[in-house]
């Protein structure tokens, strides 16, 4: 039996020498040789010499050698699948054998393991504790608690994880007071819960947790939770709040300084607690209480649509743009960036952007490059400052932890028209490449890379090759062949919504199919307009049913069963709606979606979605409001091309359909997948980055 376990220790030597992808009896795990000098030294020496030592130790009987050396094949089995996950570093088996070996020693002399678990990063200990050799030490119960402590403090997001599982632990309560200064939100979702780990919550002595847990305990305490950091610090009181909360106006104006305050302390390296939060109800109440109001009284006169906003001074007008990116109509944008700078004593752009102490100002620059107002906004500040600005604009994109302002710099590229501007900002993409170079930092090496290599490529004397040089399908085609099923169909979806502007859509679509080549079937919920010569294309419709009714909801839902059960997966899915809705059609995508249609504004948060789903779809969107007259030809463009057996032609079709839409101004609006340069960055960079 020790000879079997023997030999699989050998194997398992050998498992860990072929990791670098060659048997040599040499393992390159790092960049540094000396440093794969001495693993090599650990895996192959060091490991034979422990076998050797188990079989000459005289005070083991032949259970206890069993024990050990089964063991110690366990711990190099854990440390390869590790290694393979990538949850464990080359370097660390080195620290793995010497721990295993101090482990085994304490466990001999029946002493507790767990200043070896202590001792060591978390993963070593986590491989430690889960050796047969150690499962009855007596330190194993204190071990592992020691060691989800650990994890926690390594981990802080997976506190409330490691807390379900171990409720009971002596550590929750530690485990908790971390919780409160690193993830308030999830410290409130568990007050509200009856749970053992809410429970514990409501009974702890700590300040910032019992102010949490009465912020949960409100009725309304949602709307006092925003303001966490001011509450716990005394900078606010709930009677001030109180004063607010009830007159949606003091609310959201509360909601701006705070966010103003806040954007300077993290300025200053202080970082208020649950400004998540804030930011999100800051977006939850510029578009519930306003932006959704002139929005809807886009077909009225000023003095009637506009009044809702009237009392907001220049930095409430400016979070209501950058909050409601996605979704705020063209014209409700330039009314509100109109009323900026006439409320301001002295119409300075760099004042605007001091006073919010450059709080979101790439996402509002982004905004200002997609509806041309960037150049009003620069003239309105010193030529020096607007250069200053721009850089910082393309600048520190690796400090963040998204990709949204990588994004937002990307689209904005795209916009801008001034080659000037367009030359600045390369040249600051290629400084801080060359920088993150110099540091080795790969996230930012990445960001850069790609930004450079995209804006290069769309020089029409390039030779680079986006899709060549980071592995992701082409970008100016889409295979017709690739939009087919395995009965040679091209299946599409097309998501209509309830409201006024649906059932226009919806009729309007109607009408375009009522034409030679296509025929239509009609469904209780929904219709099939299909092809009757050429490929064969089928487009399902759901139809847009009374939405207060929640038929429209309905509807689609009936019609996503009815293709799962047929086995009908739409490779090109087409959203005809308001920005609003575009979250529900994201939704319903397919990993398999090879083109999706938005008809309204991408923005980041809408991009990033589709290719979580669709990691690989070409996508078309409008960088303002879409429009009937524009999206009906296209989508008929789109149809009749794959009809007729053709590829979708990228550059080709947005020049025919340039010459075809030449009187209609919005058509500039529609960024064709090519030129949807924040979309090609996220699909690279996610190739780059995860593979």
């Amino acid at each position: 039996m020790r000879k079997i376990f023997h030999e699989n220790v050998d194997k398992s030597q050998k498992g860990i020498d072929k990791l670098d992808r060659k048997e040599d009896h040499f393992f390159n795990a790092t960049n540094d040789p000396e440093v794969n000098q001495q693993i090599t030294y650990a895996l192959f020496n060091k490991v034979d010499q422990l076998q050797d030592n188990i079989e000459a130790d005289n005070s083991l009987d032949a259970n206890q050698k069993v024990k050990f050396i089964r063991s110690l094949n366990e711990a190099l089995s854990f440390f390869e699948s590790s290694y393979r996950s990538r949850n464990l570093k080359g370097d660390q088996l080195q620290d793995l054998i010497n721990a295993y070996e101090e482990a085994m020693i304490l466990e001999k002399k029946k002493q507790s393991i767990k200043p070896v678990l202590l001792e060591n990063e978390y993963e070593i200990g986590d491989i430690l504790v889960k050796c047969v050799a150690f499962q009855k030490n007596v330190g194993i119960i204190e071990g592992k608690e020691a060691l989800l402590l650990k994890n926690s403090q390594k981990h802080p997001e997976k506190i409330f994880q490691i807390l379900k599982a171990n409720p009971n632990a002596a550590f929750a309560d530690s485990l908790l007071k971390v919780a409160a200064r690193t993830h308030q939100e999830d410290v409130y979702s568990y007050a509200q819960s009856n749970t053992e780990i809410g429970k514990k919550i409501h009974n702890s002595d700590d300040p910032l947790i019992k102010t949490i847990a009465s912020l949960a305990s409100l009725k309304e305490g949602r709307l006092y939770f925003p303001f966490l950091d001011n509450l716990y610090k005394g900078r606010v009181t709930r009677e001030e709040i109180d004063k607010s909360k009830s007159d949606e106006f003091k609310y959201y104006r509360l909601l701006v300084n705070t966010q103003i305050d806040y954007a300077e302390r993290l300025r200053k390296r202080d970082t208020p607690m649950a400004m998540a939060a804030l930011t999100e109800m800051l977006r939850r109440k510029a578009i519930e209480s306003f932006i959704n109001v002139i929005n809807g009284l886009h077909d009225e006169p000023d003095i009637i649509r506009m009044k809702k906003v009237e009392p907001l001074n220049p930095q409430e007008l400016y979070y209501l743009c950058v909050m409601a990116e996605t979704e705020i109509y063209t014209s409700s944008y330039l009314k509100v960036y109109e009323r900026i700078f006439q409320r301001m004593k002295n119409p300075n752009s760099d004042s605007l952007l001091m006073s919010v102490n450059f709080d979101h100002f790439k996402k509002f620059i982004k905004m200002a490059a997609n509806y041309n107002t960037l150049d009003n906004f620069l003239v309105r500040m010193e030529k020096a400052n607007a250069e200053i600005l721009m850089r910082s604009f393309a600048g520190g994109l690796e400090k963040t932890g998204s990709l949204e302002d990588a994004v937002d710099v990307a689209d904005s590229y795209a916009s801008i028209s001034d080659q000037a501007l367009r030359k600045l900002i390369l040249e600051e993409v290629q400084s801080n490449l060359q920088q993150q170079n110099k540091d080795e930092n790969k996230r930012g090496l990445a960001i850069y890379d790609l930004l450079n290599s995209i804006f290069l490529s769309l020089d029409s004397t390039s030779t680079i090759d986006i899709s060549k040089k980071f592995g992701i399908p082409p970008i100016y085609i889409v295979n017709n062949n690739s939009l087919k099923d395995a009965k040679g169909k091209i299946v599409i979806q097309q998501f209509f919504f309830g409201d006024k502007d649906g059932l226009y859509s919806y009729n309007q679509f109607k009408s375009l199919y009522n034409t030679p080549g296509w025929k239509m079937v009609n469904k209780p919920d929904w219709i099939e307009v299909s092809s009757t010569k050429g490929i064969p294309v089928i487009i399902y419709a759901n139809k847009p049913l009374d939405e207060k009714e929640g038929l429209d909801d309905k509807a689609q839902e009936n019609l996503g069963e009815y293709l799962s059960d047929n086995e009908l997966t739409p490779t090109i899915v087409i959203h005809r709606g308001h920005s609003y809705h575009v979250a529900s059609t994201i939704k319903q995508l397919f990993r398999t979606t090879k083109v999706v249609f938005l008809g309204s504004c991408g923005g980041y948060q809408n991009i990033n979605r589709v290719l979580d789903i669709s990691p690989y779809a070409h996508i078309i969107a409008s960088k303002q409001t879409g429009t009937g007259a524009v999206n009906g030809p296209m989508i008929m463009s789109i149809t009749e091309t794959l009809r007729q057996g053709k590829d979708l032609n990228w550059p080709e079709m947005w020049k025919n359909l340039g010459k075809k839409l030449k009187d209609n101004n919005m058509f500039e609006d529609y960024v064709p997948p090519y030129k949807n340069l924040g979309a090609l960055f996220i699909m690279a960079y996610n190739k780059v980055m995860v593979g």
